[in-house]
């Protein structure tokens, strides 16, 4: 065992990870930053959800030439939740960092993590999942908020509900706790928020929160105002899965924050009809009776919003 608590058989400190799906053109924001870390015990595991657009050849001709390893992983089309599970099976890293496809980090990001990492005392160390740093944008802006404190030792069910933290955060897992809460997979479905699993890891670890900036998020290629509204409907059936979950493992959080969990069952409502779902039987499939009394009184605002939502689509 290591000092973490950890089995002695990571062959990197970190093992960074990217999923990418047609992002050839973006990649390379990766690999140059990659190429510039300080900290240099670490590997780069891409996995390739079915590009069309020529990565695999990129991708092959930087294993050649990269002063880092990097290995390739290629599957059929099936999401990202889909790549993060096998990634962390074949992750050879004791820690494990998600950089996407279109976004870039500091040069110094790895050695700061490991800084922060080292910084929690090593008795208490096996107690908390990994570690979360700042965003900025291309422009250098911050993106979101920062902690209450510097650092915060929390988790992601506090940070949200009792602090109200909100915008884009970056940090990473340790590989053994990622690979006791993979990401459920259902037939069909393509995308499962990320908070699911990040928020099952809560309930038994705590997350060190630090106010740096190391990720560099680039807002400018984000979808559109519509085009995420319409990416959101088209994931109705997904979301109105994840409101489900919200509305049956955290209602605990009401007494801090009523509003935040009241349009959790807003959306639920919302994008169960959007999903072909009868109130009736959206209501029915919430596993709690005061989760389902919540539903029940969010249905007016729930139809409200559908009912806008289809005016918006059909404009």
């Amino acid at each position: 065992m290591d000092r973490d608590g950890e089995p002695a058989t990571a062959e990197y400190v970190f093992t960074v990870f990217t999923a990418t799906h047609n992002r050839a053109h973006t990649l390379h924001r990766v690999y140059d930053s990659l190429g510039a870390q300080t900290f240099r015990d670490f590997e780069w595991l891409i996995c390739d959800d079915g590009s069309t657009d020529g990565t695999r050849e990129l991708v092959r001709d930087w294993m050649q030439e990269a002063a880092f390893p990097i290995r390739y992983l290629w599957q059929e089309h099936g999401g990202k939740h889909v790549a993060f599970n096998r990634a962390v099976r074949e992750a050879r890293g004791r820690l494990f960092l998600t950089l996407d496809s279109d976004d870039a980090c500091l040069p110094h990001a790895l050695e700061r993590f490991k800084h922060h990492w080292d910084a929690i005392p090593e008795p208490e160390r096996h107690g908390f999942s990994g570690l979360t740093a700042l965003c900025q944008d291309q422009h250098g802006r911050l993106v979101g908020d920062r902690f209450p404190s510097d650092p915060t030792d929390s988790n992601s069910l506090e940070i949200r509900y009792r602090f109200r933290v909100k915008g884009e955060k970056w940090g990473f897992q340790r590989t053994s706790v990622l690979r006791r809460f993979p990401f459920p997979v259902r037939e069909g479905e393509r995308h499962v928020p990320p908070s699911m699993v990040w928020r099952a890891i809560a309930r038994h670890y705590r997350t060190r929160y630090v106010n740096e900036v190391l990720r560099i998020y680039h807002i400018a290629e984000r979808p559109d105002q519509l085009s995420a509204f319409r990416s959101r409907v088209g994931l109705a059936k997904e979301l109105a899965a994840w409101y489900r979950h919200v509305l049956d493992h955290e209602l605990d959080w009401f007494p801090v924050a009523p509003v935040r969990l009241t349009w959790s069952a807003v959306n639920y409502v919302r994008f169960s009809l959007h999903a072909g779902s009868g109130l009736g039987r959206a209501i029915r499939g919430i596993d709690t009776p005061r989760a389902r009394l919540l539903a029940l009184s969010a249905v007016p605002i729930g139809l409200a919003l559908y009912g806008r939502d289809r005016l918006a689509a059909g404009a």
